[in-house]
Formats: structure tokens, sequence, C-alpha cells
């Protein structure tokens, strides 16, 4: 396994500069051209962008431009986010529909990876059943549109745990939903390795993100989330484990990088950048040698 073939995607917080997750207006202070320029010239494979910055680019280049601009750039892959609220009604619903009108119309020019999805801030449900038949719906409705869903389990949220989510994907039974694993959600859940490697299939694992962070929980689990996340390397996750794991379980790529922390929102764009790739490639070529090594 060769360790010049590391794909690395910046997810959409890691280039998005001094904004986070659920401030007021979630576009990013850069411009989508900067951004774009920054990755590509700082060695990444591809770019995230998140809802507001593409509801920015519908009303001003257009998403055929965009992917004109990254196909310039030399960059390969891009990821858009986050839908939430997919199995709710009412106004909730209509918002969501409206995320998920945009977020399919990117995904489908862009030609995008999976789109990624969420569940609302909850206590994890024991019972993922009343979510089997809205999952099933929007995954048949993404189908149509050509485009996969990625369910992101996170451990303040209604699905919890990558077990839990491995378990509602595999209800759904659609080929074209899965599950992200981020090695925040995964550590913060208590999800072990074990755990993991008993419920995950290589078939709907559609995407990987890692990051790290200190042992102790700092604020809330979303405060720490959202502000204290440390790059690869630095913190207390068994990342190299985690990475040795899912090679060993077929997955080569890309894989995604999403820091979001006050430390790094701070950073010029070509630090932040340069930092958090150098940072994700030491660790997974760290945990890739060990795969490859002879028993």
């Amino acid at each position: 396994m060769g360790e010049n073939t590391v794909d690395l995607l910046a997810t959409c917080w890691t280039s998005a500069g001094d904004v986070a997750p659920l401030d007021r207006d979630e576009r990013s202070p850069f411009g989508v051209e900067q951004r774009v320029a920054g990755v590509a010239e700082t060695g990444w494979w591809g770019i995230g962008l998140a809802q507001d910055d593409l509801f920015e680019v519908e009303s001003t280049i257009g998403f055929r431009a965009l992917k004109d601009v990254l196909g310039q750039a030399g960059l390969r892959g891009v990821e858009v986010e986050l839908l939430t609220d997919w199995w709710e009604t009412g106004e909730r619903r209509k918002r969501s529909d409206r995320v998920r009108r945009l977020l399919f119309e990117a995904a489908a020019v862009l030609e995008a990876r999976p789109i990624k999805i969420g569940t609302a801030f909850s206590r994890p449900l024991a019972d993922v059943s009343p979510l089997v038949r809205p999952l099933r719906e929007l995954a048949d409705h993404a189908a149509d549109h050509g485009v996969r869903v990625a369910l992101e389990p996170m451990p303040f949220s209604m699905v919890g745990s990558v077990p839990l989510a491995a378990r509602l994907v595999e209800q759904v039974g659609r080929e074209n939903c899965g599950i992200l694993v981020d090695s925040w959600h995964v550590f913060r859940a208590g999800t072990s390795l074990a755990e993991l490697r008993a419920c995950l299939d290589i078939a709907t694992l559609f995407g990987v993100e890692i990051d790290d962070a200190a042992q102790p929980v700092v604020g809330t689990l979303f405060e720490d989330t959202v502000n204290e996340r440390l790059l690869p390397g630095e913190g207390s996750f068994d990342l190299i484990g985690l990475i040795q794991l899912l090679t060993e379980l077929g997955y080569a790529g890309p894989w995604g990088v999403e820091i979001i922390s006050r430390r790094h929102r701070k950073l010029p764009l070509r630090q932040a950048l340069v930092s958090a790739h150098d940072a994700a490639l030491t660790v997974i070529q760290a945990a890739r040698r060990l795969v490859d090594e002879p028993s």
C-alpha cells in the first residue's frame, strides 16, 4: 500500500476560517474561489462545503462555474453537507427540504461524494425504528438524483454512535445509504475499536473523518466538538488503531480531516490548511506502515 496515495479531503470547517457550526450565519469569510485555491495549493485531494456557502455559490457564480474552478485547481473530490430534519413535518421539514434541494443539485453538478446527513440534538435513541421509513424515503429520493447519503452519528444526537447508525442503515436497506465515521464522534461516544469492527460493513462505509481531542471533555459535548478539537496526533484518541482497523476492513480513502476549534478558526487560511494536512498525513502513513508490516 503506497504511502504516496493518501487522498485527503479538507472538510468544510477545515477551510472555513472564523465561523462555526450553528453560528447565525455559517458562511465562510473566505470566498469559495479563495478556499479552492488554498486547498489545492496545500496538497489536498478535495474540499468540503456546507449549506450556507452553497446557497451563496448558487446565488452568485453557480454550481457549474464552481465545477470549472475545482477542475482548473486540480481538486478531484468535493463533499457537501449537512442535511437534518429529514424525518420532520411542518415548518422544520419545509426548511429541511429547501436544504435537500440545494444539496441534491450541488451534489449532482459537482459530482460530490455522499451528502452528509445528521440528526437532531437529543439523548441517543434506544430504538431507531421511527427513523427507518423517513431515511429510506430520503435514500430513494437521493437515488432519483444519482446521489448517496451518509449518516454521521454524533454522541449528542438521536443517532449517537456508529453501532446505532449501522443498525439503522441495515434496516433501511438501500445501497445508496451508508455511514460516515468521524473519529471525534467515535471516541467521545465511548465506542471501542472492537465494537466498530463488529458493526461496520465496508459496503456501507461511505466516508471517514479524522481529528483529535484532549482526554477531558471541555464544557458540553457540543462545545467540545466545535471549540476544542485538535490536529490528528495532538490529542488522546487512538487514531492509529482506528485507521488500522478501517484499512484492514478495506477502506482506502479519501480521508476527511475535520478540524473545528477556536484556535484553528483564527489561523490564516494557508497555515490552517498546511497544519491540518500534514498532521493527518503523518498519522495515516504511520497507521498504514503498521498494516503493511509482516506479522
